[in-house]
């Protein structure tokens, strides 16, 4: 919606983390950690697997085809039908994507701050959208990559390649994953899927795959998933929701129609962002101006004026820290190191408010 050259996809990102997994585990070996062939089969296949639970529009929809079950849950259970069929070859991936292997350093790989997932996307995302304040010098953090008591830490020279990595990681955040157009797309795509649902569940008949009409039909929770909910899931793309979209556009009703053709015409909704909360005055007064505008009431409304919350943090440190060893032996967290860019700063997290509304001409 955005930058018309982001069009590569997970499968593009998938390959290029394992890559730079395959690097790391050379780098680490290289400076004398062991690592085992198990192991690194392993850190490989959970890396390249690491996103497979991502449904259409990836995290868009992440609560709205499956309620209350995030890609994760979903990657674990793809990876446990593999591992039955692959004869148990995918135990060790599983443990260690799930962290719960003794050497805790190998998840750090695949899921920590620094992690081959995080290094793949921002380089990537950065390159396919032209975006070049993500660019970040991967090979050369991986280079600096090294283990001390059973935890990744970073040479003391990696220094400004670090803080170049939570900068970009910062700085993409605002310009490309919470842009404005692109957070007001998510948006209505969301609440595409809720009114398709609502209408369903009303009786009410709606053009749509066999697949994706399965998921609007059905309430599907963490307790009631299983290898058939599974297999239906592994069958939805984009393209189901786009089609949907394009049969809905002619759709009676009006929350349906109006969102559909809002998405295919790129003519979305408008977006205001502050510090502040808004008004309920302000929200009151949008609705009330579209129901009498449109003939709807307040509940169809809803679809087009809300508000929410985005936050922005690139560099946490209450759950993990990325750690500098120094070379006299001590491990400090980079963000006490620092000295050019202050990254205290750059952890707190910074939440806006934003709310959307219909344009008014």
């Amino acid at each position: 919606m955005v930058y018309p050259g982001a069009h590569h996809t997970r499968f593009h990102h998938a390959l290029g983390a394992m890559h730079l997994m395959q690097k790391a585990v050379q780098v680490l070996r290289f400076k004398g950690i062991e690592i085992s062939e198990e192991e690194s089969e392993a850190l490989y296949i959970a890396i390249l697997l690491h996103d497979i639970g991502h449904g259409p529009f990836s995290h868009a929809m992440e609560h709205s085809i499956i309620e209350n079950i995030d890609h994760e849950f979903i990657s674990l259970l793809f990876m446990d039908v593999l591992n039955k069929e692959f004869n148990y070859k995918l135990t060790l991936a599983i443990q260690i994507f799930k962290d719960e292997y003794p050497r805790k350093f190998l998840y750090q790989l695949i899921s920590g701050q620094l992690d081959m997932d995080r290094m793949d996307y921002l380089k990537r995302d950065s390159f396919y959208t032209g975006v070049s304040e993500g660019s970040i010098n991967s090979q050369r953090l991986i280079s600096m990559l090294n283990v001390f008591e059973d935890k990744i830490v970073v040479e003391e020279k990696g220094i400004y390649s670090v803080e170049k990595f939570i900068l970009a990681r910062r700085l993409m955040y605002w310009q490309v994953y919470l842009h404005k157009t692109s957070l007001v797309a998510e948006q209505l795509v969301t609440r595409l899927l809720k009114r398709a649902k609502e209408l369903i569940r009303e009786g009410i008949k709606i053009e749509v795959s066999p697949a994706l009409n399965y998921f609007l039909n059905s309430t599907v929770s963490k307790e009631n998933i299983n290898n058939e909910t599974l297999a239906l899931f592994a069958k939805l793309d984009d393209y189901d929701i786009m089609s949907a979209m394009k049969s809905w556009q002619s759709d009676e009703d009006f929350v349906l129609r109006t969102i559909s053709k809002m998405l295919l015409n790129r003519d979305l909704l408008r977006i205001e962002i502050q510090n502040q909360e808004f008004s309920k005055d302000k929200i009151k007064n949008a609705k009330k101006d579209l129901m009498l505008r449109f003939n709807i009431n307040e509940s169809e409304a809803s679809y087009f004026v809300f508000t929410g919350q985005i936050t922005n943090q690139a560099y946490s440190m209450e759950k993990e820290t990325i750690n500098l060893y120094t070379k006299s032996g001590k491990v400090i967290d980079v963000a006490n190191a620092s000295d050019q860019f202050n990254l205290k700063a750059l952890s707190k997290k910074v939440i806006k408010n934003y709310m959307c509304l219909p344009k008014t001409n």
